[in-house]
């Protein structure tokens, strides 16, 4: 095939690809030309269908792709800077989008959209990361910070930054989370005692910690309020303040 004919050949399969997401919308893809299109953003003039292919198979899921470093995506043949940076960008936009899709949501009814945000933006990193939540009298989201990074526990994890940091929002209250690269969702005893020093810290300065939720692979998470152990940290904290 001359060169001319692939050119057009790569073209037309490019714009095939462009017109399926415009008429059937992303359900329509699968994951290999969703990563396709995404380094075609970055090599628009390149057929990706072999990279996009490669990444899945070394990465083994299209959400390890999008959390790998730009050092581990160039180590696949035909897969340069322009391409990482598509990837990249693309996934930096869809957790700002969800960040943002949360403020002023009162978060008693939007408890889903708090889970996809959180999964999307923790379940995949090889490291822990703690992030909070802080809401306001009426339980609206007022914003997210990440406030930690590396192993999560008492000795990383500053109560006195956190409640520092809700002053500075106003914020009436409070929902944290951190992951577990493990996957393992069980709370470690590090992971009670964090929280109940924290539910103590802010406790003094008014303001309630209503979750602490653990954050593992796929969409699984657990939430210390639904398994009963904010309510009976709440209760301790109560006995340890009447004294």
């Amino acid at each position: 095939m001359e060169k001319e004919d692939w050119q057009k050949k790569g073209a037309g399969h490019r714009q095939r690809l462009k017109d399926k997401f415009q008429q059937q919308g992303i359900e329509a893809f699968s994951d290999s030309e969703v990563l396709e299109l995404l380094l075609i953003l970055g090599t628009p003039r390149k057929d990706c269908k072999v990279q996009a292919r490669a990444l899945l198979k070394h990465f083994g899921s299209l959400a390890n792709v999008l959390e790998a470093s730009s050092d581990a995506l160039q180590k696949i043949k035909g897969v340069g800077p322009n391409n990482s940076f598509a990837i990249h960008f693309l996934h930096a936009v869809a957790r700002r989008y969800l960040k943002h899709r949360l403020q002023e949501k009162q978060y008693l009814h939007s408890s889903k959209q708090v889970a996809e945000y959180l999964i999307h933006s923790m379940r995949d990193l090889q490291h822990e990361a703690f992030t909070a939540i802080f809401l306001d009298a009426g339980h609206a989201i007022i914003d997210t910070q990440v406030m930690a990074r590396g192993t999560v526990s008492s000795n990383t994890i500053y109560p006195r930054e956190l409640v520092k940091q809700a002053l500075q929002y106003n914020a009436a209250a409070m929902v944290v989370a951190h992951n577990h690269p493990s996957g393992n969702l069980e709370p470690s005893p590090q992971d009670l005692h964090l929280t109940r020093t924290l539910y103590l810290a802010c406790s003094f300065m008014n303001i309630t910690l209503l979750d602490h939720l653990i954050i593992g692979h796929s969409e699984r998470t657990y939430s210390f309020a639904d398994h009963g152990r904010m309510a009976s940290i709440g209760k301790e904290c109560s006995r340890m303040l009447d004294l």
